[in-house]
């Protein structure tokens, strides 16, 4: 399928062309991007499942991190599935709703996990500075509101986003230089001033991630403080390994969206088919990962793993 003459343009419809000077290799990429959205699906899928039915892991670490899958699911179904279609069957249309409604779905997916990567550390900063009082902090009722705040704020923040782009006139090419809808990719085709969404989009940034990076920093110097006055090394050691999962997932995600948004922003002289294909990595990466992390470096949820499939395997 070849690309539509830019000049016959709909405003009601796009062209999503993938990744732009890979085209020929369209077909190979696709066998790693589906191996890892299966391993995703799956992944999160078995660990919610897990979570659920298993309750011993009735606990806010592992509500928290069903809130993760949830969230990882989200993101890489929102986009991966748009972009193997365009892999095998070349350049897709899409209507100018769809890719509303696709790009409210990725920033609201990216919006919540790094809200809950925040509630995550506040859960560990209690669970090891303050732990006669984490069963009372983090009830199941607190739980419940942080989670509503998380959705509440997400989608706050989207719904601008979307309506920024919404109200742009577009009079020029269709062709969308990349495999899903980009809010400031979109906002590019307008013929209209798009500072406005610049600027949005960037405090967004500023405001939401930067600080709470920096919130999620300033808990783990205080829980390393509080980790190196116990009394005991093993004490020390098992501190330290109950945050270790977290990291692990704090840096998965946190450091791909750092470099996605720095060689955006200062990376004029890398390849555009190098932007687009970090940015298709950056939302499959994490989902991908973040249950193998938790699974191998969590004892709970490794016994409990072991326990289902010894049962299981009792069964058949």
């Amino acid at each position: 399928m070849t690309v539509p003459n830019s000049t016959t343009f709909s405003h009601l419809t796009f062209i999503l062309v993938g990744i732009p000077g890979l085209e020929p290799w369209h077909p190979w990429i696709s066998i790693p991007f589906t191996l890892m959205y299966m391993a995703a699906v799956l992944g999160n899928c078995g660990l919610l499942l897990l979570i659920a039915t298993q309750r011993r892991l009735h606990e806010p670490m592992f509500i928290f991190l069903s809130m993760l899958a949830v969230a990882d699911l989200i993101l890489s179904t929102s986009t991966v599935p748009n972009t193997l279609a365009i892999f095998w069957f070349g350049p897709k249309a899409i209507s100018f709703s769809a890719c509303l409604i696709q790009m409210f779905f990725v920033r609201f997916g990216l919006a919540t996990e790094s809200d809950i990567l925040l509630a995550m550390g506040f859960d560990r900063y209690v669970a090891i500075c303050d732990p006669l009082r984490y069963t009372t902090v983090l009830t199941n009722a607190n739980i419940g509101k942080i989670g509503t705040a998380i959705v509440i704020k997400s989608f706050c923040i989207v719904v601008c986003v979307v309506f920024l782009l919404n109200r742009l006139p577009f009079c020029a090419s269709n062709v969308i230089p990349h495999s899903y809808c980009e809010s400031i990719g979109v906002a590019r085709l307008a013929c209209a001033d798009i500072t406005l969404n610049i600027w949005f989009g960037f405090s967004v940034v500023l405001l939401t991630i930067v600080v709470e990076v920096v919130f999620i920093a300033v808990s783990y110097v205080l829980i390393l403080r509080a980790v190196f006055k116990l009394p005991t090394k093993d004490a020390r050691l098992k501190a330290l390994s109950t945050c270790g999962s977290h990291v692990c997932i704090i840096l998965l995600f946190y450091i791909p969206a750092f470099f996605t948004l720095l060689t955006h922003a200062f990376g004029h002289n890398i390849p555009q088919h190098i932007h687009i294909l970090l940015a298709n990595l950056y939302v499959l990466v994490a989902p991908v990962l973040n249950p193998v992390v938790y699974a191998m470096k969590t004892k709970q949820l490794w016994e409990q793993m072991i326990c289902v499939l010894s049962q299981t395997g009792k069964w058949f």
